[in-house]
């Protein structure tokens, strides 16, 4: 208790020398910095009034959270019933959403998607999150949302995204939940040949002047977006690109160089044009140095409310190369992911083990409950003691397994509806 007490409170003392930051485990402790509150004015993270207890282990204030993967940024694999029977995109091809509107064209392809955006998540979902205790959701993105930098003639996408985009974070904020808009997909493709790109481009366009440009134009139409609508007031973080490059070439230092300064000024430029307060600025959240790309402070002159991306996928990290119960349990529960990037956030993360043994006796999600307990516990233990916490990879799927489902990892026993029930939980005891 006494290591994760002074954790935080050096976490507090090294956001406070870089201004007013808000996050949600600071937030209130500032006078006039902006207050993450539900319709009723109580905060889910500071309040223990109006039912709301506090949802964080002791002496934490931590994120938990959850990404709404495959809403706005339809990745098949999560969601291949929906991709088959609603989209009618099967077969080979069609392994985007860039895809999926080639073939149905922009009127059928508008509509289709709109379908999907209407119930793929709901405000009962929302409910359901606060139930579990989640504080928090991240919200993938394509650049598309923004209209007026698509080339129409040549790119294909679902319009009408921001207005949908607007109702569940309105879901959101009526809840007293913290908001993180991810950039999920960039212009020309960030990596080649996926789908979370939106786009499964046979290589990776990004890295070049006209669509960092088109970049930073989408990010200050969305600090506007959040700015003029008050469904997004709890929106406190903004992320550049998820999951560019890993590797330290010539393009992902172009990208340090020139597109990660220009985009922290994007939003910078546009808040102040806006008459907001230095208080009242969102974080510009970038992947951290453990991603791959290189530092990603080594370019800003200002990183003033900067925040940082920890994705951890033990399923392909060469560190978990003891591929048992127990190197997996010893890996999580001494997990530091602090590192040089502060304050870090694990924005995405899931129980999934390597391909080659997923569904081996050892390894199954059937006949492997109290493991995958275990090994939650561990991870978010760690990820709250220290960083600043958590986000799941994913809300839902459709993929039967709940590894990849916060919802069905619930039902299944194996995450706690009462996330303070893991602080007591022993799971890293002997580790």
């Amino acid at each position: 208790m006494m290591a994760r007490f002074s954790f935080t409170v050096s976490v507090l003392a090294v956001l406070a020398s870089v201004g007013h930051a808000w996050l949600p485990s600071v937030d209130d402790h500032h006078a006039g910095a902006r207050k993450l509150v539900d319709r009723n004015g109580f905060s889910l993270f500071n309040d223990t009034t109006f039912g709301h207890e506090k949802r964080w282990l002791p002496a934490s204030g931590k994120i938990r959270g959850v990404n709404l993967g495959s809403l706005f940024v339809y990745e098949p694999w999560i969601a291949s019933n929906t991709w088959t029977n609603t989209m009618q995109c099967t077969g080979s091809g069609y392994n985007s959403e860039f895809d999926c509107m080639t073939k149905l064209g922009a009127g059928t392809g508008d509509a289709t998607f709109q379908k999907h955006w209407n119930t793929w998540v709901t405000a009962a979902d929302f409910d359901e999150m606060i139930s579990y205790g989640l504080n928090t959701v991240r919200i993938p993105l394509g650049y598309w949302m923004d209209e007026g930098i698509v080339y129409w003639d040549s790119e294909h996408f679902p319009r009408g995204g921001a207005d949908v985009l607007r109702t569940v974070c309105g879901w959101a904020s009526d809840r007293g939940m913290y908001i993180i808009l991810d950039m999920h997909g960039a212009p020309g493709a960030q990596v080649a040949q996926n789908s979370f790109t939106g786009q499964f481009a046979s290589s990776p366009g990004f890295y070049q002047d006209y669509q960092f440009n088109r970049a930073t134009s989408f990010l200050s139409w969305l600090r506007r977006f959040v700015h003029d609508n008050n469904e997004m007031r709890n929106v406190g973080m903004i992320e550049v690109v998820n999951e560019p490059l890993q590797n330290q070439g010539s393009q992902t230092q172009y990208m340090r160089q020139t597109y990660y300064p220009a985009a922290y000024n994007a939003i910078r430029s546009t808040e102040q044009s806006l008459g907001i307060t230095p208080n009242n600025y969102v974080h510009v959240q970038f992947m951290n140095t453990y991603w791959g790309s290189g530092n990603p402070q080594q370019y800003l002159s200002n990183n003033y409310f900067a925040a940082y991306d920890d994705h951890r996928y033990l399923k392909w990290s060469p560190d978990a190369s003891d591929v048992s119960h127990a190197g997996y349990l010893r890996v999580s529960c001494h997990d530091n992911r602090s590192g040089p990037d502060s304050p870090t956030i694990v924005g995405e993360f899931s129980l999934s083990v390597p391909d080659n043994v997923q569904w081996n006796s050892d390894w199954a999600p059937s006949n492997n409950v109290a493991f995958y307990k275990q090994w939650f516990a561990a991870q978010v233990m760690s990820y709250e003691t220290y960083a600043m916490g958590w986000v799941f990879w994913t809300w839902k799927s459709e993929l039967g397994d709940y590894r990849w489902s916060y919802r069905d990892a619930v039902a299944a026993g194996v995450i706690p509806r009462d996330l303070n029930s893991i602080a007591s939980s022993g799971a890293c005891n002997g580790y």
